[in-house]
């Protein structure tokens, strides 16, 4: 399970843990959608499973989003004096659209290792 968890968190293949998923990386502050390898560029894994594949995904990114959402607003409120004041709004999205490519990269990681033994 630590494997595994290392191997996502370090863009790794689900197959051989060696090959790279994505081009340039987890973490990348480059602008424009992240690149992906089609297979794994050591052993030929492929990461697409099906046309639509990643759909689900999706949802990954929305429960990644609400939770880092989440946890900002629970950080930010105990710098303001009202419990809800609508300058946390803003805060938030800054912290949602800061994260948008590394929640992107992150949950077509999930999904891919859900999925891993899944062959079409």
């Amino acid at each position: 399970m630590i494997d595994t968890l290392k191997n996502l968190f370090s863009n790794k293949c689900p197959n051989c843990s060696k090959g790279k998923v994505f081009k340039n990386g987890l973490i990348n502050f480059g602008l424009g959608f992240p690149k992906m390898h089609k297979n794994c560029p050591n052993c030929d894994f492929k990461f697409e499973k099906e046309p639509g594949f990643f759909f689900g995904a999706m949802f990954i990114n929305y429960a990644l989003g609400a939770a880092e959402a989440l946890i900002t607003y629970l950080i930010a409120f105990s710098f303001f004096e009202k419990t809800f004041d609508l300058r946390i709004f803003p805060i938030i999205g800054v912290v949602i659209i800061g994260l948008s490519i590394f929640n992107i990269k992150l949950s077509r990681l999930i999904w891919i290792y859900m999925f891993k033994n899944y062959s079409k």
